[in-house]
């Protein structure tokens, strides 16, 4: 299994090295940069959880989650990948989960990870879905799951395990959900792997119908890419996802669309003739284990290629607005604390009688508190007195309204509040 495994990483650093040449997606300058996120939620593989978050958010934002290959990491699919650069153009937010396991390969082979809420790597990914949507006004019908190889099959296996969670996913040389699965511990199936493990559609879509019994909504749109010529996952995986997600689709086999996007691609669709038909199975002729990632092709299919607004509200009042005056703001604030950590909640409300157009929010950090991540707000420096200005969603806080803030930190046994708070150099009461 060991030297399948380096065999599968090393087509994997060649697709890293393709998703490089891929066509490049001019982006808006940016200061937004990856952030490690700890303490995310019931994580039983130890994965760890990356997040990007562009400098300007859409309104109720998109969320898509960029699984990487094995050997990869989530900081590497976030660099190898457009994902970011498309998040900067499209006001979308992306995760990036990474394992830590020796192999750097996804579970998508254990019967834990096969099973809704079984354990092992979905569930550590579903609570990174979750930290987000808690801290982010994540529009629930714009949750979407991408991957490459590995992460092609962790698409397919989220997919069927969250159907309720995910609206689409777009898969990169991967297999169907439950075609890796092993009883004895094993990470690799070798039958899989060459394209050896065929059904029909209703077996497949039993599969996945079996790993969350009882659910009778709709499924998640599928788009999947493979190359004829693929040595590590072969071709035939390709037809058996077809298969797999035109049966969950109640759909026939036979395409209601097909044409060629660019010379030796044949793109089939199922279901509907445009660009967010049910299924998509883009089939690359001469291609390797090593395809280049179109990531704009994903995000087009996910129908998260609109641009929001260009241009952000000013982060501080303009001069014809006057801040608010003593008395007009009240800061509530929460913590939960844990070991060397903690988490703030922080809730701005205007109890003036005009709208705040635009706002900073200033407060001392308690000693041994340093600021690793924040929500809703940007935030600097990460210690001592810190300053929270709005985000291009929540810069204005109309009378009476509240916005809420928060932000994650490490401590050395303090954990208390800050002392004071002024909103936009005004002091603002609190409780």
């Amino acid at each position: 299994m060991t030297a399948r495994l380096k065999l599968l990483g090393a087509a994997l650093v060649a697709v890293a090295i393709t998703v490089l040449a891929a066509a490049t997606v001019p982006a808006p300058a940016s200061a937004a940069a990856l952030t490690e996120v700890t303490g995310f939620g019931p994580n039983p593989s130890n994965l760890r959880m990356y997040l990007y978050v562009p400098d300007r958010v859409a309104p109720r934002p998109a969320l898509v989650v960029a699984v990487h290959y094995c050997t990869g990491s989530g900081p590497a699919m976030h660099s190898g990948t457009q994902y970011a650069a498309l998040a900067d153009r499209y006001g979308y937010i992306v995760v990036y989960p990474s394992v830590t396991r020796s192999s750097k390969c996804f579970d998508v082979s254990s019967p834990q990870a096969l099973r809704r809420g079984g354990g092992s790597d979905p569930v550590g990914i579903m609570s990174m879905v979750d930290h987000v949507r808690q801290r982010y006004d994540v529009d629930p019908a714009r949750i979407f799951a991408t991957g490459i190889s590995s992460g092609a099959m962790m698409t397919n296996v989220l997919l069927g395990l969250y159907p309720d969670v995910f609206s689409a996913g777009a898969a990169f040389s991967g297999v169907p959900f439950g075609c890796f699965a092993t009883t004895d511990g094993s990470e690799w199936n070798s039958q899989c792997a060459n394209g050896q493990v065929i059904r029909t559609p209703q077996q497949w879509g039993d599969l996945v119908r079996d790993a969350h019994p009882g659910y009778t909504g709709p499924r998640p749109r599928m788009q999947t890419w493979h190359g004829t010529n693929d040595e590590t996952l072969r071709y035939p995986n390709f037809g058996e996802q077809i298969k797999q997600w035109t049966n969950l689709h109640g759909l026939s086999q036979t395409p209601t669309y097909t044409d060629s996007p660019q010379p030796g691609y044949t793109r089939t669709r199922y279901g509907g003739s445009g660009p967010t038909a049910p299924v998509e199975a883009i089939s690359m002729q001469g291609v390797s284990h090593n395809l280049p990632v179109d990531a704009a092709q994903a995000i087009r299919f996910f129908g998260i290629d609109t641009t929001p607004p260009t241009s952000a509200p000013p982060t501080t009042p303009p001069p014809s607005t006057p801040p608010p005056g003593p008395g007009t703001c009240r800061i509530g604030y929460t913590v939960s604390a844990w070991n060397t950590g903690l988490t703030a909640s922080v809730t701005i409300t205007n109890t003036g009688g005009t709208a705040v157009d635009g706002w900073n929010l200033t407060f001392p950090l308690p000693a041994g508190q340093t600021l690793t991540s924040g929500w809703n707000a940007t935030y600097a420096p990460s210690s001592g007195t810190v300053t929270a200005r709005n985000v291009a969603y929540n810069a204005t806080i109309a009378p009476n309204a509240s916005v809420s803030i928060g932000f994650q930190a490490t401590h050395t046994g303090g954990t208390g509040a800050p002392t004071s708070f002024a909103l936009n150099g005004s002091t603002c009461s609190t409780g």
